[in-house]
């Protein structure tokens, strides 16, 4: 990245800021990205875990899969997903509070005697599988916001910082030469009129 100046003191001044800001906000940054880093793994293994879990129930699901055919869907149904919001190193990520579900009343008399236990079992799976969905969005939510991190930690620390420690290196290597080049011609001038004045007495 190009970073713009001129060679005056006024750039020079504004580049020293721009400069100082970065290198200030830098530590900020990595640690933030750090933290990120572990609460993405954090999420990771928790979704993994409730994958696990989930197929384990789903496997104990599939065992009463002939039984299932004489099941009525209409018993049980997902009302309502409560979700809150958490802050995790500056990112709003979902939380889960509750899952409220719609049951209907089923005589238990002519039912099979494994609709309570069904009933149980598919809420757990309804249960484990939103729990599951929630950690694998809160870890791409950090997981996005941890690549953004690690993008601005780059740019300050391979492009931005260099660009304007060299750029003030320029502007003041021109600075110095302009100095220079001043008394060198002050000196010249002065030298002058010194012979010429010794010239006009002779």
């Amino acid at each position: 990245m190009a970073i713009k100046f001129q060679y005056n003191k006024t750039s020079l001044g504004e580049l020293n800021k721009q400069l100082k800001m970065r290198q200030t906000a830098l530590p900020t940054i990595k640690s933030k990205e750090s933290a990120l880093r572990s609460e993405v793994k954090k999420a990771r293994d928790t979704a993994r875990d409730y994958r696990r879990r989930l197929d384990a129930l789903t496997a104990e699901y599939d065992y009463m899969s002939a039984l299932w055919g004489e099941f009525d869907c209409s018993l049980l149904r997902v009302a309502d997903v409560r979700l809150a919001t958490q802050k995790i190193a500056g990112v709003r990520t979902p939380v889960l509070e509750d899952v409220v579900f719609e049951e209907k009343a089923y005589d238990l008399f002519s039912s099979p005697a494994w609709y309570a236990d069904g009933i149980d079992l598919l809420k757990r799976v309804a249960r484990l599988g939103i729990e599951c969905e929630v950690y694998n969005r809160k870890m791409e939510l950090l997981d996005y916001s941890r690549r953004k991190t690690t993008q601005k930690v780059n740019l300050y620390e391979k492009v931005q910082i260099p660009g304007y420690e060299d750029a003030i290196r320029k502007i003041k290597r021109f600075m110095e030469d302009e100095e220079n080049l001043s008394k060198s011609a002050q000196k010249i001038v002065k030298n002058r009129q010194q012979q010429a004045a010794e010239g006009s007495m002779l």
